[in-house]
């Protein structure tokens, strides 16, 4: 049995499609991953999944039980780590997560050992009896987790968990996912718009753009969709004309051309750069620059949606003061 199924789930706000007819299932012990940009509908699905929202329309099912109509069993199944900080401050690790365990119903003698389990897992117990508002930002992140495992779940909901941190606490963060998917078989369903934490962490990744699924698959079979290395030419002159050339060699697999830099993949792509520099030249483009590597998840972004994904975010801002703007309006 799948941990979680939906089929078909859409939310609407006012007219506004936050999420469009989306279908994916997980397996039990998987690592999915929810990527795009800020917007794009990553937070509506695990709210939804969560039964925190109510779907407009569609099918959701995690652990077996349906999101709509079995709202109590579905939270007892999961655990989830909010976006947003969620901790008493003035409280201090223990008694965060011993106040958490009572909720659940955790005896006196289970809470005791849970707790002093899940510390151990990430790494707090040292620290169990200071306040929450002494806690680093990776501390914090760390005794959440922790929370959201305090009764067992089947499910865990990571929504942005490395959100603000710096790189180095980032990839402490990762770790601790890591184990807990691996080690301790925990299913965990991620919400991330950096690209290379989708790309350590999941399994199989949906990338999100505007509500809809624009794909679907593994980390290295995204990747692969675009076959071979990716050569970008950084140029002056007529793109036009030196595109329509590079169109008839049937090497180059993919081409996309994002202000006024042109990026191909292909395969063995150093020995082609010469010949993609010398039709350059021969059509009057200037190449002030070439770049070599191999294909990442922003590449595949840019591929399906045409923009990269630090545009999309700016697009759904400017579209969300849009509305605010029409909702101030409309009251008036």
């Amino acid at each position: 049995m799948d941990a979680i199924k939906v089929e078909n789930l859409t939310k609407k706000f006012n007219g506004l499609v936050a999420v469009d007819q989306i279908s994916f299932s997980v397996e039990n012990g998987e690592l999915f991953g929810l990527l795009g940009p800020n917007g794009a509908g990553k937070t509506t699905i695990i709210n939804m999944l969560s039964t925190l929202l109510r779907a407009t329309s569609g099918y959701g099912e995690v652990t077996g039980f349906d999101i709509s109509k079995n709202e109590d069993d579905v939270r007892r199944s999961i655990g989830v780590v909010f976006q947003e900080p969620a901790l008493d401050t003035k409280l201090t690790g223990r008694e965060n997560l011993e106040f958490h365990a009572m909720m659940y119903g955790i005896n006196k003698e289970k809470r005791r050992e849970r707790i002093k389990e899940v510390l151990e897992l990430v790494e707090l117990s040292e620290r169990a009896r200071t306040l929450v508002e002494k806690y680093s930002g990776g501390m914090k992140r760390r005794l959440e987790i922790a929370r959201g495992l305090i009764h067992w779940p089947k499910v865990l909901f990571l929504d942005e968990p490395t959100l603000g941190l710096d790189a180095q606490t980032r990839r402490h963060i990762w770790d601790y996912i890591k184990k807990l998917n691996k080690e301790h078989r925990v299913t965990i369903i991620l919400t991330t718009h950096y690209m290379e934490e989708a790309d350590y962490l999941c399994d199989n990744i949906a990338i999100m753009d505007n509500g809809k699924f624009v794909a679907l698959d593994t980390p290295e079979k995204l990747k692969d969709i675009l076959g071979g290395d990716v050569v970008s030419l950084e140029i002056k002159g007529n793109s036009d004309i030196l595109m329509n050339q590079f169109k008839k060699w049937d090497w180059i697999k993919t081409m996309t051309k994002h202000d006024e830099v042109l990026s191909m993949t292909m395969e063995k792509g150093e020995r082609r750069i010469p010949e993609l520099i010398n039709a350059a030249q021969e059509n009057g483009v200037a190449v002030t620059c070439v770049h070599l590597r191999k294909p990442s998840l922003e590449d595949v972004f840019l591929h399906f949606t045409g923009r990269t994904i630090r545009e999309q975010e700016s697009s759904h801002i400017d579209r969300n003061k849009e509305m605010i703007r029409w909702r101030t309006w409309r009251r008036r």
